[in-house]
């Protein structure tokens, strides 16, 4: 999915680093204060960009993007104030669980894999989404643990990379640069491992005799438990996108 989609998945971040990087260098030549409001834009864009790139791979999943790019932002857009405060939340408890031995934090990333495409998707309220990803995790805990491992170990490797490929830029090009290629490159891949775990999940739930039904679009899931999809029908069991409709 993520080279068949590619362009439209970097499109999107790359706009929204871009935006907020100029915004934070143009408030920076205001002084220091211009330089802490250029940091909160930093944060508010990096919560939007979460919300806009699951909003996008739940529209491309049916083979197509059906959404441009200020539509999926605008439909991302509500979902903002929902995703900070969630992920502010869920950081600072990871956080303290790290400092407590490792493990904890370990657990909580863990359980809390998908508390953003459970606000997005689902249109779950903050603390409904931790309830709802632990939910999803339980009885799949080490599968999406093994998986995020992984995924920090790619991103561990694109990351030397380009650092060596960076640190030949001049000193003022280097900071800002890098940060808008490597989060155009890697908050994709990152949006679409989790959302697509979301997806797997919600399969297992369902065929565990688990699943609840829940709102997307603000339609309610069918009878049956099939989710209403925006961008298609859900995944099948092998992670291909199975064909439109319910």
């Amino acid at each position: 999915m993520y080279r068949a989609h590619a362009w439209h998945l970097l499109a999107i971040a790359f706009v929204i680093y871009l935006a907020a990087a100029v915004l934070a260098a143009l408030l920076a030549l205001a002084g220091i204060v211009g330089v802490y409001l250029g940091s909160v834009i930093g944060i508010i864009a990096a919560f939007l960009l979460q919300a806009a790139l699951v909003k996008a791979v739940q529209d491309v999943r049916d083979g197509r993007a059906d959404l441009s790019i200020g539509e999926t932002v605008s439909a991302a857009a509500p979902y903002l104030l929902p995703v900070a405060a969630a992920s502010i939340m869920a950081g600072v408890a990871i956080a303290i669980g790290l400092m407590l031995v490792i493990v904890p934090g370990l657990y909580l990333i863990t359980i809390w894999a998908v508390i953003v495409p459970a606000i997005v998707i689902e249109e779950r309220g903050v603390f409904a989404s931790f309830g709802r990803s632990r939910e999803l995790v339980r009885g799949h805990g080490w599968h999406v643990f093994g998986t995020l491992v992984l995924v920090f170990l790619i991103l561990v490797a694109v990351d030397i990379v380009l650092g060596v490929i960076f640190a030949a830029l001049p000193h003022f090009l280097r900071g800002g640069l890098s940060s808008i290629i490597s989060g155009t490159l890697v908050a994709p891949f990152l949006a679409l491992v989790v959302t697509l775990v979301y997806y797997r999940l919600v399969g297992a739930a369902r065929a565990d005799g688990g699943y609840a039904g829940y709102r997307q679009g603000g339609a309610a899931a069918s009878e049956s438990g099939a989710p209403a999809s925006e961008g298609g029908a859900p995944a099948s069991e092998g992670g291909a996108p199975a064909s439109e409709g319910p």
